[in-house]
């Protein structure tokens, strides 16, 4: 089974949302902090997506105590 969409509470460089994204899919924080950096090279709305991502994803220690994770 795969982990839940959570902010953890270690491992976090901002707001924990790129740790959070390589927990679920499987691969390092660092990898997927250097491809959001890669990619806002790019024109899209990365920013803001990553923006969102943080208000919306619960926080690991939220999640623990009964908050909905994705």
């Amino acid at each position: 089974m795969t982990a839940a969409l959570v902010r953890p509470s270690n491992n976090r460089m901002i707001a924990g949302v790129c740790a959070g994204l390589a927990r679920r899919f499987g691969t390092t924080p660092k990898t997927m902090r250097v491809l959001f950096v890669v990619s806002c090279l790019l024109p899209g709305p990365q920013f803001l997506v990553y923006l969102a991502l943080w208000i919306l994803l619960p926080s690991e220690d939220k999640a623990a105590t009964g908050a909905a994770a994705w």
